[in-house]
């Protein structure tokens, strides 16, 4: 009997030291070997505020390690799990888990990246053009693939988007290039660029958003096209709402916008306040000729200006001006005291 269990205390044992050599060279062949033994570069980026399973999650579907667990369990068995730090990073689908984790933990985001910043209000052309100044893209490049030819951004897996079906047909991605300062690298396509800013967009559109636009009887394009008026016409937060309310309301009541910032996106000019002859020209963009929204938007809006859009603050005013010299806005409720605010105010 005692012989019995001997012997079978010596095959569990046996089995035991097997399952753990196996378990181990499983382990072992996780961390250590990587995908692939070729070269291939993957743009990735950690998110502020993102943890282990995420970044595991992301290593994987990004096809750079085989599964997260291996990702989860040797960053917590080397107690770096913490030290993983956000940016964009270069890797390799020759690298194994353990090279990610130390490139990842240690920060070492691409040496191949730039930054690039682009403004609320700038249009595609300025856009394609600081650009071009920054020896990033040519801006020709940039421009061709705005449009919805066959082969632009508009044809492109890497470019769609869950508003790119949205867009009126013939209308370009102009506003769609939502401004935010990114990390690319410095081979980026012009492709890449607009890619990035059209999926930016698409995070900073919430779903509650689109539901209250839904609601509005709106759609994102009239949203976008309005943002960018307001981009124009107001600097802070506040007076975008205010100015917001006047344009929702002025389009309601049947009332020309008057916006000297649609005529400056035709004529291509900075001017404040236009000629006669400037006023008279034929435009679907010349809201002193044409009542409502023009065809699309004048510029690329940022965050404060498309919530303006969707959420302007209710008022009884129906008039607003600029001073020219501070820019501050006056409101005005009637005809008569936004005639007055012109005298007091205009050139003043």
């Amino acid at each position: 009997m005692f012989q019995k269990l001997t012997t079978y205390l010596g095959i569990l044992l046996s089995l035991a030291v097997l399952l753990t050599a196996a378990l181990y060279l499983i382990v072992w062949r996780g961390i250590n070997e990587p995908m692939q033994a070729a070269s291939a570069e993957v743009n990735f980026l950690i998110e502020p505020g993102q943890g282990v399973r995420t970044i595991g999650a992301n290593l994987a579907a990004a096809g750079l390690i085989r599964r997260p667990f291996y990702f989860y369990w040797y960053v917590a068995f080397k107690r770096i799990d913490k030290n993983l730090q956000a940016g964009e990073y270069l890797l390799n689908k020759n690298m194994s888990v353990r090279g990610l984790a130390k490139k990842l933990a240690g920060g070492n985001v691409a040496e191949k990246e730039k930054t690039i910043t682009i403004i609320e209000g700038w249009n595609i052309n300025e856009i394609a053009d600081y650009l071009e100044k920054n020896n990033v893209i040519k801006a020709k490049d940039f421009i061709a693939l705005t449009t919805p030819a066959p082969g632009t951004c508009f044809a492109l897996e890497s470019c769609q988007v869950s508003f790119l079906s949205e867009i009126p047909a013939g209308a370009t991605l102009e506003g769609y290039l939502f401004p935010d300062t990114y990390r690319i690298f410095k081979n980026s396509s012009a492709e890449d660029i607009i890619a990035k800013m059209l999926k930016n967009l698409d995070g900073k559109v919430t779903e509650k958003m689109r539901a209250d636009i839904k609601q509005q009887g709106r759609n994102l394009h009239d949203v976008i096209t309005m943002a960018s008026l307001l981009e124009k016409e107001a600097r802070a937060p506040a007076d975008m709402k205010v100015v917001s309310d006047i344009f929702w309301k002025r389009i309601s009541s049947g009332v020309a916008l008057q916006s000297d910032a649609t005529l400056s996106y035709i004529l291509n000019d900075k001017v404040a306040a236009h000629s006669a002859e400037d006023l008279a020209v034929d435009s679907p963009y010349n809201t002193y000729k044409y009542r409502g929204l023009p065809p699309g938007p004048i510029d690329s809006p940022g965050l404060n200006a498309i919530q303006a859009a969707i959420y302007p603050t209710p008022t009884d005013y129906f008039y607003f001006l600029h001073n020219l010299k501070t820019g501050k806005i006056y409101f005005a409720k009637i005809f008569a005291e936004h005639k007055k605010n012109k005298e007091l105010y205009l050139n003043n």
